[in-house]
C-alpha cells in the first residue's frame, strides 16, 4: 500500500516545490516531508505567522531554506497567478512540482441557503485558484525533466453530496480540470493526478464536523508516505489517477 512506501532521503533532492495551503494541516506537512528529503519548497499560503513558522520548523530539521510566498486566493486574479511563476522562475530558474492543496469550506448549507458571496469565495479558493495557477506556472512545469501536479481532493468531489455546496462543486471540478491536463500532457514528463486523504484532523474537517472527536481521524502525518510517492520519482507511471489513501 502506498502509505507504507518508504521513500529515499534524497528522493527530492534539486528540485523546486510550490504548496498552497502550507501553513497548516497537510500543506505543513507535505511542505515539511518535501523539504526534509531535500527540495526547496515554496510555502504559499494567506498566514505570514503561520508561513514563517513553517519555514523555522524546515531550517531547523535540516532542509533547504524554504521561500515563503503570502497569497491570499480568495482575493488573487491572473495577474498575480503570472507574477508567482515570474518570481519562481527569477529566483530558482524551474519549477518541479506544485501540490495544490489550499482549501476554503466556508460551512455546511442547503443550496437554497448557501449565500452567494460565500460560494463565489469558495470556487474562487477551490477551483479558479487551482486552475489559474496550474495555467501561469506551466511553462515551467513543462520544462522539469519530471514534473509533477497534484490536486488534493475529497470524497464529495465524486458523488455530490447535500450541504456540501461550493466546496463539492468546486472538488468535482478540480477532479475534472486534471483529468484534462493528464490528457494534454499524456506524452510529457509530466504526471498530474489527484490524491483524496480521506477523513483526516484538519482544521477544514472540523467546520464540516465540530462535534466529531479528533482522536477518531488520522493525523496529516499519516499521509506523508502519499503524499511524497506521489510528488517523488517513482510515481513517474502514474498519471491521470485518483489516489486514495489506504488504497492500493
Amino acid at each position: 500500500m502506498l502509505d507504507s512506501y518508504q521513500p529515499a532521503e534524497d528522493l527530492l533532492e534539486d528540485r523546486v516545490i510550490l504548496v498552497t495551503g502550507a501553513g497548516d494541516g497537510i500543506g505543513r506537512m507535505a511542505a515539511k516531508a518535501f523539504a526534509y528529503h531535500g527540495a526547496t519548497v515554496v510555502l504559499l499560503d494567506k498566514t505570514v505567522p503561520k508561513l514563517e513558522k513553517v519555514y523555522d520548523e524546515i531550517e531547523a530539521a535540516g532542509g533547504p531554506e524554504p521561500a515563503i510566498y503570502p497569497m491570499h486566493l480568495e482575493g488573487a486574479s491572473p495577474h498575480d497567478y503570472e507574477e508567482l511563476a515570474h518570481v519562481i522562475d527569477m529566483n530558482f530558474g524551474q519549477l518541479d512540482g506544485i501540490l495544490h492543496n489550499a482549501a476554503l469550506l466556508p460551512y455546511l448549507s442547503r443550496i437554497k441557503d448557501h449565500d452567494a458571496d460565500d460560494w463565489i469565495k469558495a470556487m474562487q479558493v477551490n477551483l479558479n485558484a487551482p486552475f489559474f495557477m496550474t495555467q501561469a506556472c506551466l511553462p515551467l512545469l513543462s520544462a522539469a525533466k519530471d514534473g509533477r501536479l497534484l490536486f488534493t481532493t475529497d470524497e464529495v468531489g465524486q458523488h455530490g453530496k447535500a450541504f456540501w455546496g461550493a466546496y463539492a462543486a468546486a472538488k468535482a471540478g478540480v477532479e475534472r480540470l486534471a483529468e484534462m491536463l493528464a490528457a494534454e500532457f499524456d506524452n510529457s514528463p509530466l504526471r498530474v493526478n489527484c490524491i483524496d486523504p480521506g477523513p483526516t484532523c484538519t482544521a477544514l474537517r472540523k467546520v464540516a464536523f465540530p462535534g466529531e472527536d479528533n482522536a477518531s481521524l488520522k493525523q496529516p502525518e499519516a499521509l506523508q508516505a502519499l503524499y511524497l510517492w506521489a510528488m517523488g520519482p517513482d510515481s513517474r507511471d502514474t498519471h491521470g489517477q485518483r489516489l486514495v489513501y489506504g488504497e492500493r
